[in-house]
């Protein structure tokens, strides 16, 4: 079996690397500076405390992002054979853990409120030598920070997609549920000023389901990928074609009788078996490296792929197979 190095994207995915990196830098600076402007105006308001609490664990996605894109290019070493591609799986586990367990708190928090009948008050302030009701300062941070979620939300979304990044796609969908969330917010703070007292606690609650949806969602995908779940399209759970694809590519090798694949996704990449039953075994090691190098140009995705002759494929047999041969780049 060959050795592994590092392996290289292709340009156009090594560019939309670069790309994701910006934006998650862009992420952090555009959030930090919601996060100001929110606390700033913070008030007593329950559903401003929420919103900025979820700007602050908007955060840690890209600050998650940025560390993964340096840690998962590493070579593999004899400890890692397999590389580092998981490292933003591992992050992402402890980030969706965090998230939903926040929004619980939160949840019950704001609930607590509502049952309890707390009034937030929400005073004036002076601003150049005006009085002016607080909540409008209130509803200005909430407008910015709606503005930098649409924002960041739609530059994201073809970056991951290009990259099928499942992270980015996250992060961008964090996003959007951020500015969703920050709606309801200007909406609760709206009802206070109607004298409807129970419209900022509704809020929160808002914002805490959605930061539960976004754990939870989260959190799924990960434990799904740490299970070594076969190649999902990027935002959904519909299985990928990718599989297929490189049976069919198998299969259309004229010393290849049929074939079986099975496929799991590390990181950005795909790594995966190839079961093989050849028409005869003459010249069997020489097709078989022919057939590895073949099958890893399906998709740039395809790290490493095991190609393994076996007589049939019946599920005893595919499962210790008697040979392999591995393509690796």
């Amino acid at each position: 079996m060959s050795e592994l190095k590092a392996f290289i994207f292709p340009a156009e995915q090594q560019q939309q690397r670069r790309r994701a990196a910006q934006l998650s830098w862009l992420s952090l600076v555009l959030l930090s500076s919601t996060a100001v402007v929110v606390f700033l105006s913070l008030g007593q308001s329950e559903a401003m405390k929420t919103a900025w609490i979820e700007d602050l664990l908007g955060l840690v996605p890209p600050l998650v992002i940025i560390v993964a894109l340096r840690i998962e290019n590493r070579a593999p070493t004899k400890r890692y054979p397999f590389g580092y591609f998981r490292a933003v799986s591992i992050a992402f586990l402890v980030t969706s853990t965090l998230l939903t367990l926040t929004g619980a708190w939160l949840l019950f928090d704001s609930l607590m409120k509502l049952v309890h009948g707390d009034r937030p008050p929400v005073g004036t302030a002076s601003l150049f030598g005006h009085s002016i009701w607080l909540g409008w300062l209130m509803i200005a941070a909430l407008s910015y920070c709606v503005a930098v979620g649409i924002l960041l939300g739609r530059l994201k979304q073809p970056v991951a997609a290009s990259l099928n990044d499942r992270a980015l796609a996250a992060d961008a969908d964090m996003n959007k549920a951020g500015w969703m969330s920050e709606g309801a917010a200007i909406a609760g703070i709206l009802l206070i000023g109607y004298g409807k007292w129970w419209g900022d606690s509704l809020a929160a609650a808002f914002i805490s389901l959605n930061i539960i949806r976004d754990g939870w969602v989260n959190l799924r995908q990960v434990v799904a990928d740490l299970m070594d779940e076969a190649p999902t399209k990027i935002g959904g759970t519909e299985m990928e074609s990718l599989p297929d694809r490189v049976r069919v590519a198998a299969e259309s090798l004229h010393w290849v009788k049929a074939a079986a694949v099975r496929l799991r996704e590390h990181g950005h990449v795909i790594m995966g078996e190839v079961f093989l039953v050849p028409h005869d075994e003459l010249d069997l090691v020489r097709h078989v490296e022919q057939a590895a190098e073949e099958l890893a140009k399906v998709d740039w995705r395809i790290y490493t792929l095991t190609v393994m002759p076996v007589s049939n494929l019946e599920p005893g047999q595919v499962a210790q197979p008697n040979a392999a041969l591995t393509a690796g780049r």
